[in-house]
């Protein structure tokens, strides 16, 4: 009997749980409500991004050419993240995408 093999097993330290695998809205600064008011990144204003003048990212374009095509309006490939993201919720709202 390998009495060294078995207290080796023994000492291993079981895998930890990730902070991702159980998530919790009320200690997330980014969705929790803070004084009776939301204040998720998801609600904020385009207009009060820090990157809202960067060129939109390619899965804004993409959506954003989808919706044009459903909305039949033309596409405009060189919005900003801040104006595509504006310009996705106005035709979510043409469209009946909008939630």
């Amino acid at each position: 009997m390998n009495t060294k093999r078995d207290s080796n097993r023994e000492n291993r330290k079981q895998p930890q749980p990730h902070h991702g695998d159980a998530p919790n809205p009320t200690s997330n600064p980014k969705t929790a409500a803070v004084g009776g008011a939301d204040h998720s990144n998801r609600e904020k204003d385009p207009d009060d991004w820090t990157t809202g003048d960067e060129p939109m990212t390619g899965a804004q374009a993409s959506y954003l050419k989808t919706l044009s095509e459903e909305a039949v309006e033309s596409f405009d490939g060189d919005l900003t993240k801040a104006e595509a993201s504006k310009r996705i919720d106005a035709l979510q709202d043409k469209t009946g995408r909008g939630a």
